[in-house]
């Protein structure tokens, strides 16, 4: 996981669970794994994650897991 700064004119988008709430988090999505960021501060900068460590992650929300 990397902290790395916001890049502009990529395509983030949120999560449908956030249901238009403001407590939400941005990805962006590639080949490389996902970037992201809050919602509420975008331009803090945003964390980086490889593709195995995302790939992990959306299994575990799929699975319902508590990661």
């Amino acid at each position: 996981m990397n902290r790395s700064p916001v890049s502009p004119g990529t395509d983030w988008h949120k999560s449908s669970y956030s249901n238009g709430g403001t407590n939400c988090v941005e990805a962006r999505e590639s080949v490389q794994g996902a970037d992201v960021r809050d919602s509420q501060n975008p331009l803090l900068g945003h964390l980086r994650f490889a593709s195995l460590e995302w790939a992990g992650f959306l299994q575990g929300v799929k699975n319902e897991q508590h990661v």
